[in-house]
C-alpha cells in the first residue's frame, strides 16, 4: 500500500456543467463570500439563521438516507437543501423533484462536486458518493470550510486517508462540523450499552464477535438500476481509476467490484467497528488477519467483491475482534461482547440485552437476561444540525472515523497481500508482518 501522498489533488474543471433549464433557479445569497471560514460560518449560524445544505451522490443512500433522514428535522432546525451533485442525470433530477417537493423550488445541479462547492453560499454539504471517492470529496469539502457529514467507510487508500483526515482536522479546528455516517452512535440502546460497560458489571471484555450473514450479496440489487451511456458523466465516476469504455453494470453495481468497494468488511464491518471502538472506548487495533473471496456468486456479473470473508484484529486492552460475512448462507447473525463477568448481546441494536452467561468470574450482580438501561439522543443527523449551532462535537467525530478507516484498511491489506498486517498509530503507516 503506497504511503506517500500524491502531489495534487484532481485538477478543477475549467468549465461549469449544470443541468439544462435550471439557470433560471433561485441564486443563493451573491454577499456570501465563496469560502467563508467555517468560524465565520459557526458565528452566522445562530438560533434563527437559515442552515444551506448541499448533497455530493444522489444515489439511494444520499436520496433516501441523507436527504429524506435530514428533512424531518427542518421545522425543529431550519435549514434548506440548496444544491446536488452526482454524474449520472437521472440520480440528480431525482434528487432535485425532492428539494423541489420541500421547498417550492429547483436545487442547482451539477455533475461534478468541485463545481458544487465553488457554489456561494454553501454551508454544509453531506457526502454519500462511492466508497472510492470519500477521501477525495472529504478533503475538497475539508479545505473550502464547510460543515460536512460524510460516510463510511471514509476510505480505501491509506495515503488519501491521511491527507482527507489532516485537511478535516484543520478546517476543524476552524470551527466546521464533521460527522461521520456511523449512526449507531446515536442509538440510544448503544449509549447505553457504552454506560454498561463503563460500569464493570461485565467485567474485563476480552472478546467482540459479529457475524452478519444475508443472501443474496446485497450488490445484486443495483443491478436493475438502468444506466445509459449519454446519462452518466463517466470520467467523473471514475474519477482517479483506470479509464475504461462505459459499463452500466459497473455504474449500478459498483459495491460488487473491488476497485470501487472493498466489500463487507469495509462496508459492514465499519459500522460495527465503530460500535466496538464506542462500546469498549478501546484504542487502535495492533495486528489484523483478514482472509476470503468469491466462493460462492460467481456469474456473468463477474463480481470481484468477497462474498465469503472474515476479518480478527488484535487491540493493545488485550482483547481479539472478529468480523464474518457470508453471502451463500443468512443464518448465524450475532453480534457479542464478552466479559469476564458476563455477555453484552447486541444482536438487535435498537434493544441489547447483558446476561452473566459464560463469565468465569460472574458474581450474582446479573440476574437472568436483563435489558440494558436506553440513554436517550439526538438522531445522527439532528445531532449534526445542532452541533453546528452550538459548535459541540458531533457524536461520530472525524477522529472516530479515522479509528475505524484504519481497522477496515488493516484488514483490506491483510485481504490482499495473505499477510498478518500491523499498525503504527506514531507513524500512521500499516506494514505487513
Amino acid at each position: 500500500m503506497n504511503m506517500t501522498p500524491p502531489a495534487s489533488t484532481l485538477p478543477r474543471r475549467n468549465f461549469l456543467k449544470t443541468s439544462a433549464g435550471l439557470a433560471a433557479g433561485a441564486a443563493l445569497a451573491t454577499s456570501t463570500p465563496k469560502f467563508l471560514t467555517a468560524a465565520e460560518r459557526t458565528r452566522s449560524i445562530g438560533a434563527n439563521s437559515r442552515i444551506r445544505i448541499a448533497q455530493i451522490g444522489c444515489g439511494s443512500r444520499g436520496r433516501t438516507a441523507h436527504m429524506e433522514g435530514i428533512h424531518k428535522h427542518l421545522e425543529a432546525t431550519n435549514f434548506e437543501i440548496v444544491a446536488v451533485a452526482d454524474p449520472w442525470s437521472k440520480a440528480r433530477a431525482d434528487a432535485n423533484g425532492l428539494v423541489k417537493k420541500w421547498f417550492g423550488r429547483d436545487a442547482k445541479q451539477f455533475v461534478s462536486y468541485q463545481d458544487l462547492l465553488a457554489l456561494e453560499g454553501i454551508d454544509a454539504v453531506m457526502v454519500a458518493s462511492p466508497d472510492f471517492h470519500h477521501t477525495t470529496h472529504l478533503e475538497a469539502a475539508a479545505k473550502a470550510g464547510k460543515h460536512i457529514y460524510i460516510e463510511k467507510p471514509l476510505a480505501t487508500e491509506l495515503d488519501k486517508l491521511i491527507r482527507a483526515y489532516d485537511a478535516s482536522k484543520a478546517a476543524q479546528a476552524k470551527g466546521s462540523i464533521i460527522q461521520v455516517g456511523t449512526q449507531l452512535r446515536s442509538l440510544p440502546g448503544i449509549a447505553g450499552s457504552r454506560e454498561l460497560v463503563k460500569s464493570g458489571i461485565l467485567g474485563k471484555i476480552s472478546r467482540v464477535d459479529e457475524t452478519r450473514n444475508s443472501t443474496p450479496p446485497y450488490w445484486y440489487s443495483y443491478l436493475k438500476r438502468d444506466v445509459q451511456s449519454a446519462d452518466v458523466d463517466w470520467k467523473e465516476f471514475l474519477g482517479d481509476r483506470k479509464s475504461r469504455p462505459f459499463d452500466g453494470r459497473q455504474y449500478s453495481a459498483w459495491y460488487g467490484y473491488y476497485e470501487f468497494c472493498q466489500g463487507p468488511v469495509p462496508q459492514w464491518g465499519a459500522h460495527f467497528l465503530d460500535l466496538m471502538h464506542y462500546v469498549t472506548d478501546c484504542g487502535f487495533p495492533q495486528s489484523c488477519m483478514c482472509m476470503g473471496g468469491v466462493t460462492y456468486w460467481k456469474d456473468e456479473n463477474n463480481f470481484t467483491v468477497p462474498d465469503n470473508v472474515i476479518a480478527t484484529w488484535m487491540y493493545p486492552e488485550g482483547m481479539m475482534v472478529t468480523s464474518s460475512n457470508n453471502f451463500a448462507n443468512s443464518a448465524g447473525n450475532t453480534r457479542k461482547f464478552f466479559g469476564e463477568k458476563g455477555t453484552l448481546a447486541v444482536d438487535n441494536w435498537n434493544a441489547p440485552t447483558y446476561s452473566a452467561d459464560g463469565g468465569p468470574k460472574r458474581d450474582g450482580q446479573i440476574r437472568g437476561k436483563m435489558d440494558v438501561t436506553p440513554i436517550e439522543r439526538p438522531d445522527h443527523f439532528l445531532n449534526w444540525l445542532q452541533c453546528m449551532r452550538s459548535g459541540e462535537t458531533p457524536h461520530a467525530s472525524i477522529d472516530a472515523g479515522y479509528q475505524h478507516a484504519i481497522a477496515v484498511l488493516m484488514a483490506v491489506m491483510s485481504y490482499d497481500t495473505g499477510r498478518k498486517t500491523l499498525y503504527d498509530h506514531a507513524k500512521r503507516t500499516i506494514k505487513t508482518a
